[in-house]
């Protein structure tokens, strides 16, 4: 099924929220214990960071890059092609159940190891990306795998 253009999630409460990252299946772009900043009734577009409902486990929450639509809804994927738990397994994703679209991700400061302004400022330039689309170019996950 072709693409017809970006599709806007529905959102009936606060536009963005915090979610954690646990396991692997997003590595490299993302790690186990990552904060993602998730953007409620953001665009969706293949090739983009997602957070959604599992589809055969509606109270977990999964975070998966958006390959396609099809007629079942989104065809998902871990960027970890040896991790499992992707459509894959349990086949496309009904749009409802897609939540909303990654925007960044920071690492969490360690607590009592961050302490003058350069190790801070450091941190901050290190830990704090946005999540790009992988389509877009700037995907580091994109990179890596052309290396």
């Amino acid at each position: 099924m072709r693409e017809s253009g970006p599709e806007r999630v529905g959102a009936a409460g606060p536009p963005f929220g915090i979610a954690e990252v646990t396991g692997v299946s997003m590595v490299p772009t993302l790690l186990h214990g990552d904060q993602l900043l998730v953007h409620y009734g953001g665009r969706l577009r293949p090739g983009a960071v997602a957070v959604l409902r599992h589809p055969l486990q509606q109270d977990l929450l999964i975070v998966k890059r958006l390959i396609e639509r099809r007629d079942g809804g989104w065809w998902v994927l871990g960027d970890n092609p040896d991790a499992e738990g992707d459509s894959r397994v349990f086949g496309a994703v009904p749009p409802e159940l897609v939540l909303g679209r990654v925007r960044v991700r920071y690492r969490p400061v360690t607590p009592g190891r961050q302490r003058s302004p350069g190790v801070v400022f450091s941190w901050l330039l290190s830990s704090v990306r946005p999540v790009w689309a992988a389509g877009s170019g700037r995907s580091a996950s994109r990179r890596l795998r052309a290396r």
